[in-house]
C-alpha cells in the first residue's frame, strides 16, 4: 500500500498514529533509495544493490523507525533472534543460517555508510559480533572432472561458459556484467570492470581459452537471429544478456550429458581452478590476485591445497 492510499484510507477520521506511521514508512524509503544509490555508485554488483537495501529494509520495518541515530546494539540483536525464529517466505522452514548472514552484512555496510557520510555518531554494528554460519562443504573438481564437461559441451556458448567461470575463474555476478569490450582476444585479457566490492582485475588468458571465447563471438553469438543486446557478450536465446540463473540451466544441461553424480555449481568451476593452479605451482598470491580476493586467507579458504603444496608455501 503505498503512502497517499494510507492517507486516503483514514482521510474521513485521520489519527496521529496513522500519520506518524505513513511518515515513518516515507523516510524509510527515502532511506533505503539513499543507500541503494549509493551502492550503485561505489560499483556493487546488480545483485548487491537490490539485496542489501532490502535486508536494511527489513531491519528498519522490525524496529518502526527510520531515525538511524536512536538505533542501539539491542536493536539489531534484537534484530538477530527474530531473524532465527522468522518463518521463510516460500517454504515450511525457518530461514538459513546463510540468509540470516546476508542480513547481518547488510547492516555492517549500511552503518557503515551512515557513519563515513556523517549521518550518525556511533556505529552500533562495529561492536558486534555474531556466529560465522556453518559454510556448506564444496570439494572442487578434477581435472578430469573438468575434462568431461568440456568434452560433453555441445556448443561454442557452452564451452564459452565454461571458460569463464573455470579457465578465467569469474564470479556469477561478473560473468552476468562481462561486455564484449571487456575482452581483448589479440591480447588474450579479459577485463573484470566491477568485481565483489568494487575492485577491478585483469585476468590472462591461454591461447585456447582466447581462440575459443573468440570462435563463440564471431560465431553463435554475430549470427544470432535476434541480438537485442549489443554490448553483452553471452547472450540467452531471446537475445538478451544471459542472467545467472540462465547460465545455471545451461550447465545442468551439460551436466545431465556427462556421468557426473556430484552436485556442481557454478561456484564450482571457479573454486576448482584456484585449486588446480595452486597445485601446479602457481604463487598463491598470484591466485589471489587471478580470483580478485582483497586477502590471502580468502584464497587459503577458498582452494583445497594439497598437502605437498601447503609445503611449498
Amino acid at each position: 500500500m503505498s503512502d497517499c492510499s494510507l492517507f486516503q484510507k483514514n482521510a474521513q477520521a485521520p489519527n496521529k498514529k496513522t500519520i506518524v506511521a505513513a511518515l515513518c514508512m516515507t523516510t524509510i524509503k527515502n532511506q533505503i533509495k539513499d543507500f541503494r544509490n549509493c551502492l550503485v555508485q561505489l560499483g556493487y554488483s546488480k545483485s548487491s544493490c537490490l539485496m542489501l537495501p532490502t535486508c536494511v529494509q527489513d531491519f528498519l520495518e522490525y524496529n518502526k523507525t527510520s531515525n538511524i541515530e536512536e538505533l542501539t546494539t539491542e536493536h539489531i540483536q534484537a534484530f538477530y533472534g527474530w531473524l532465527q525464529v522468522r518463518p521463510h517466505k516460500h517454504k515450511a522452514q525457518g530461514l538459513s543460517e546463510q540468509y540470516i548472514n546476508h542480513h547481518l552484512y547488510a547492516l555492517r555496510v549500511f552503518f557503515n555508510w551512515q557513519e563515513q557520510s556523517g549521518q550518525i555518531t556511533y556505529n552500533p554494528m562495529s561492536v558486534l559480533k555474531f556466529k560465522q554460519p556453518k559454510q556448506n562443504p564444496r570439494e572442487p573438481l578434477t581435472e578430469k572432472q573438468i575434462g568431461q564437461l568440456f568434452e560433453a559441451s555441445q556448443s561454442l556458448k557452452e564451452t564459452a561458459m565454461l571458460h569463464l567461470f573455470y579457465s578465467c575463474g569469474l564470479r556469477r555476478s561478473e560473468a552476468e556484467t562481462l561486455n564484449t569490450q571487456d575482452i581483448h582476444f589479440k591480447q588474450q585479457v579479459l577485463y573484470v570492470r566491477s568485481g565483489k566490492g568494487a575492485k577491478r582485475r585483469a585476468v590472462p588468458m591461454t591461447e585456447r581459452v582466447s581462440r575459443d571465447l573468440e570462435s563463440y563471438y564471431l560465431n553463435e553469438r554475430t549470427i544470432q537471429a535476434k541480438v537485442k543486446d549489443t554490448e553483452a557478450f553471452v547472450l540467452n536465446r531471446k537475445g538478451q544478456r544471459m542472467s545467472g540463473e540462465s547460465y545455471n540451466n545451461l550447465l545442468k544441461e551439460l551436466i545431465a550429458r556427462t556421468d557426473l553424480i556430484q552436485e556442481i555449481s557454478l561456484h564450482h568451476l571457479r573454486h576448482s581452478i584456484a585449486t588446480h593452479l595452486l597445485a601446479s605451482g602457481i604463487e598463491i598470491e598470484k591466485v589471489r590476485d587471478f580470483l580478485g580476493h582483497g586477502f590471502l586467507e580468502t584464497t587459503q579458504i577458498y582452494a583445497k591445497v594439497h598437502p605437498n603444496q601447503l609445503k611449498k608455501l
